[in-house]
């Protein structure tokens, strides 16, 4: 596997995570991945309540990737903190695992912080960004406001010294004054990117194939997408990058890793190959060794004071 990579007061195995929402709570795959090849993984969103989620079908296939809306189906933060994160923490204690959370007003998001934060069996929080921002009478999303991504992100940075990825859509105008934003309220790190919206419509009744309607394009169609982004962001940034979107090879993750980040995630294709993301691993390793990248994608992350440390249990190396 490649070297580690050290980050965030932690050294993660290799550059490899699983996305926020393709893997569960780890527990789900489990048993068709293996877990302990990887750098580590994003849960789900979590939300405040229980979301059942959007009407089937929730997901399509195209030819060059992936069209998903799950409506961020999930059982609430306090079922998250008494049955998913001690599972986390007995079963998964090499790898560094991040929180994705959600909510619809900014005080969402910190409530959730407020009921997770001293759970086990977690580094961090990856902010998802694109829920409609309910708050401000555009309807914009969180990821598209600076002004309202900034009070996302200090508010949260107020509650916890855990460190905190602020994820960014692929669809911003200019990706500098939400990078700037993150940046000043005090993101740790921002992964680059989210789903981009798009539409699939069944050719004989025009309807669309998703129950929802329209949804996020993931899987190859996102590649150019997130190495744009993480090449634009890291000329405006020194905070680490994550990089996702459309990763299917060790290539596509070297890429990534060569735009500027310093992690990477791999989702879409976990799902027709369950063990494509211990593959994209192995062969980036192989690729490094080769001398045809190298892991530091960017400047040294800042530490800030308490950043890395996992709330009721000891960090490894």
């Amino acid at each position: 596997m490649a070297s580690g990579v050290p980050l965030f007061g932690v050294t993660f195995r290799n550059p490899v995570l699983l996305a926020a929402g393709t893997c569960g709570f780890g527990r789900e795959v489990s048993s068709v991945i293996r877990l302990e090849t990887l750098g580590g993984f994003v849960t789900k969103s979590v939300t405040l309540l229980p979301r059942a989620g959007n009407p089937p079908p929730r997901v399509a296939e195209f030819g060059a990737g992936m069209l998903n809306s799950v409506g961020l189906a999930n059982p609430g933060a306090e079922a998250v903190r008494r049955e998913r994160l001690p599972w986390i923490e007995a079963r998964l204690q090499a790898l560094h695992v991040f929180v994705s959370i959600a909510g619809h007003t900014v005080e969402e998001y910190m409530e959730v912080v407020r009921v997770l934060d001293d759970g086990p069996g977690f580094l961090g929080y990856e902010l998802n960004l694109s829920c409609p921002n309910d708050s401000e009478r555009s309807g914009l999303p969180f990821a598209l406001d600076p002004d309202a991504l900034g009070c996302v992100v200090e508010g949260v940075r107020a509650l916890t010294p855990r460190p905190l990825l602020v994820k960014l859509a692929p669809n911003t105008p200019d990706f500098g004054p939400v990078t700037s934003a993150a940046e000043e309220a005090g993101a740790d790190a921002l992964t680059l990117v989210n789903t981009v919206p798009g539409l699939l419509l069944d050719p004989r009744s025009g309807r669309p194939r998703l129950g929802a309607g329209s949804g996020g394009v993931s899987g190859r169609a996102l590649r150019p997408l997130g190495l744009a982004a993480v090449r634009q962001v890291r000329a405006l940034t020194e905070l680490p990058l994550v990089g996702v979107g459309g990763i299917v090879r060790g290539r596509d993750a070297a890429a990534y890793l060569e735009a500027g980040a310093s992690l990477v995630q791999v989702g879409t294709a976990s799902f027709s190959d369950p063990r494509a993301p211990e593959r994209v691993a192995r062969r980036l390793a192989g690729w490094v060794r080769a001398g045809g990248t190298g892991l530091a994608g960017g400047a040294p992350a800042r530490q800030r004071p308490g950043a890395g440390r996992r709330l009721g249990s000891p960090l490894g190396a």
